[in-house]
């Protein structure tokens, strides 16, 4: 039965975020939420399967989801398809705000990898602002993955 019901989970979080993917960039809604990936071990690497950019040592002008070009945040940049990060819900866009419970607001590039890649841990726990279009005031929702 559990085999069945994260089966069903996955094709949900696939569904929701191809529709996510559709929608247009007027965004007016910004949606917390809390991801858990656990990392896929390749031989002595894990993997998380996302790629990160920004950080306060970085030009924020480059920063393609920055709507001002002013904000230094650390922002997901790639998911792999299929890969943990993707079963887990991340969204390419989405600003990562906490990891394993340490504020990633206002560090340097170097400082959001580190904290992402610790060889000890399993298992990563994400706080993340994801825009989403088309909707009124701020919302705010915890999930527990």
């Amino acid at each position: 039965m559990v085999e069945w019901e994260y089966n069903n989970y996955l094709m949900v979080v696939k569904v929701l975020n191809d529709f996510l993917s559709k929608l247009d960039s007027q965004c007016s809604c910004v949606l917390q939420q809390r991801i858990e990936i656990r990392k896929l071990r390749q031989g002595e690497h894990l993997i998380l399967g996302f790629s990160i950019g920004g950080g306060i040592d970085q030009d924020p002008g480059q920063n393609p989801f920055s709507e001002d070009k002013s904000d230094k945040g650390i922002y997901v940049t790639r998911v792999t398809p299929e890969g943990p990060a993707e079963v887990a819900g991340l969204m390419m866009g989405d600003k990562v705000m906490q990891v394993n419970g340490w504020d990633m607001t206002m560090v340097t590039h170097d400082q959001a990898r580190k904290r992402l890649t610790k060889k000890n841990e399993d298992v990563v726990r994400l706080l993340v602002a994801s825009l989403l279009c088309n909707t009124s005031p701020f919302v705010q929702t915890e999930f527990a993955i």
